[in-house]
């Protein structure tokens, strides 16, 4: 009964799949083969011995996963939202590290390059990231500032042709591995503003982080800056002020509200494939009313955050998307796919402990995504302010 990814059965039970256009049923379709091929059969040695797959990042540039929502005359993929985050989606039912590595890259590398650069910047990295040829990271989170980005420490001063870059940056998905990191540093006027820093540079190093149960694929680690010489070229034009790098983010939590639908989907689907199969009692655990309940209300809440995900899509297609409304979608969907792989690693019973199933491991990456991106906390509040004006979390 052990788990296989290519007998997936998508659950669409308010047939969402005749709002989808064509493109975006081709693309989910190209991803999920490219899961099936290239992620499923190798996903749960990488977690047991905490590996990333690098060869996957090229594999990734090859499907059009970086940048899909940028024009093409920068290699991107010019496709809307809704495909992006149908690719998240199919992605993260692979692995949630392996979407973190490429929603970083695509949201968080990419795309305030392509807001935020010069034309130069843009001609020089972004065909490049598109391909998998560079890998990048972003760099906001510090050791002592989380929550609260506008506490940084990280800082630079101005040099007659260069700027000189000093601090650190923790929690960093990509960092060990990065060739480019878009880095958030306060100026000699407190001013926030983005640098691209690349790997090379002297006194500028990217310590990994061992020894995690969650995002097990992931690679993660550290940005360290001594005395880094960033030439003046190197600095985002466009970007001024804690804005910049928050409107990334928007960026980012709309692929995670997309992307922990998947996670949910196939640890569902691994469920009601178990209690199908499995006898207890005589007959098979689908029978009984307490394991049709958790399936029903697993269901439920999966059709619940799809038609979230979907209305979420078109306002993001139309321009319209708040960061409340991003907000409200990442905290409720996330929450949503941890509870369904709660109960669904009770439905396997001690076999949901195994990397027989996928279930423990969806269940342990999802801890992360839950803090990740904004904590679910914090998303509350930022409702919270949105509701009532008033801002709790200063």
């Amino acid at each position: 009964m052990k788990h296989t990814a290519p007998d997936f059965d998508a659950p669409d039970f308010y047939g969402i799949d005749d709002l989808l256009s064509d493109e975006q049923r081709l693309v989910r379709s190209a991803l999920r083969d490219f899961v099936a091929r290239e992620i499923s059969p190798i996903i749960e040695e990488c977690a047991q011995k905490a590996e990333f797959p690098v060869s996957l990042v090229r594999k990734f540039g090859d499907m059009g996963a970086f940048g899909p929502t940028l024009p093409t005359a920068f290699g991107g993929g010019g496709l809307d939202y809704i495909s992006y985050g149908l690719m998240m989606q199919e992605i993260e039912r692979g692995d949630s590290a392996l979407r973190s590595c490429v929603s970083v890259q695509s949201s968080l590398v990419m795309w305030p390059i392509y807001t935020y650069g010069s034309e130069a910047q843009k001609r020089k990295y972004l065909p490049r990231l598109a391909s998998g040829a560079l890998l990048g990271c972003f760099g906001l989170t510090e050791p002592d500032h989380g929550s609260n980005p506008a506490g940084m420490q990280t800082s630079f001063v101005e040099r007659d042709d260069h700027y000189v870059l000093n601090g650190s940056k923790l929690w960093i998905t990509n960092s060990p591995l990065a060739d480019l990191a878009v880095v958030w540093a306060k100026n000699e006027q407190g001013r926030i503003r983005g640098l691209l820093v690349e790997r090379g540079m002297a006194g500028f190093s990217t310590p990994e982080i061992h020894r995690k149960w969650s995002l097990r694929a992931s690679a993660t680690g550290e940005l360290v800056f001594r005395d880094v010489k960033v030439p003046r070229e190197n600095l985002l034009p466009e970007a001024d002020g804690l804005k910049a790098p928050l409107s990334c983010l928007d960026q980012a939590r709309y692929g995670i509200a997309w992307g922990v639908v998947g996670a949910a989907m196939d640890c569902y689907h691994s469920a009601r494939q178990y209690v199908l199969e499995r006898q207890q009692f005589g007959k098979p655990l689908a029978s009984f009313q307490l394991v049709q309940k958790k399936l029903a209300e697993m269901l439920t809440e999966i059709t619940k955050a799809q038609l979230l995900c979907w209305r979420l899509g078109v306002l993001k297609n139309e321009g319209k998307a708040t960061t409340a409304q991003i907000s409200l979608a990442k905290r409720n969907n996330v929450e949503m796919a941890l509870t369904v792989a709660r109960e669904a690693r009770q439905m396997h019973g001690a076999m949901g402990i195994t990397g027989e199933f996928p279930i423990m491991r969806h269940l342990m990456n999802l801890e992360s995504v839950v803090t990740y991106e904004g904590t679910h906390d914090i998303h509350l509040l930022i409702l919270g302010n949105e509701i009532t004006g008033i801002p709790a979390f200063k």
